[in-house]
């Protein structure tokens, strides 16, 4: 760290936020409100994007009836292809439970969509393809400052990855347009508890080269 320049933040604040983020599954039934939400996107909207195009749009869910629209038709998709693996019934039920009371307990959710409309196009496949990963990574990034603003105000989120596995019916539940890709849905609000944390890998394990 160059000792000449000062820091932006407080590097050990910022350190304490990132690690306490926490991956939430049961939420106290207290609303969150409009401007929480406003805050959290307006969080999300300033992450790296290729070429600065943002490719990415969210949609909001904090009305019931949505919800239970949402879970009956992922439910539905998620039996069948739960079944195509050979689980057996009894575990498919105690599965699609739980993930129906994320869904219907949460007091928002956001389902963070790819949007693929405004990125540059290629007349080859390969450079295609890298454009859609650049867009999709920087996805993840939106999704991680909406993370991160949410725990810096007292709320807690959730990262389900269920719609990558049937964009499709998330489109048809919710009504949305065809070129909004559903990639997950971030559920929203107070921790019930705290979750069990799983360890995280130390720095000498993760780096491969530094030269």
């Amino acid at each position: 760290m160059n000792q000449s320049i000062p820091p932006r933040h407080a590097p050990a604040d910022l350190l304490r936020l990132l690690q306490g983020r926490r991956s939430v599954r049961a939420y106290l039934p207290d609303p969150v409100s409009t401007e929480q939400l406003t805050y959290l996107l307006e969080a999300a909207r300033w992450a790296p994007s290729p070429h600065g195009r943002q490719p990415w749009r969210f949609a909001v869910i904090t009305r019931q009836e949505a919800r239970q629209r949402l879970a009956a038709a992922m439910g539905e998709r998620w039996q069948q292809q739960l079944a195509l693996d050979g689980q057996e019934p009894e575990i498919v039920q105690i599965r699609l439970q739980k993930s129906h009371e994320r869904i219907l307990t949460a007091p928002a959710i956001v389902v963070p969509c790819l949007y693929l409309e405004d990125l540059d196009t290629y007349p080859d496949p390969e450079r295609q393809a890298a454009e859609t990963t650049m867009a999709i990574q920087s996805l993840g990034c939106a999704v991680q400052n909406m993370l991160l603003a949410a725990y810096g105000l007292g709320l807690d989120g959730g990262w389900m990855c269920a719609p990558l596995f049937c964009p499709d019916t998330v489109q048809a539940a919710l009504h949305l347009d065809a070129t909004l890709i559903p990639h997950a849905l971030i559920t929203i609000g107070y921790a019930a508890k705290d979750p069990q944390r799983r360890p995280h890998r130390p720095v000498e394990e993760l780096v491969v080269l530094w030269e």
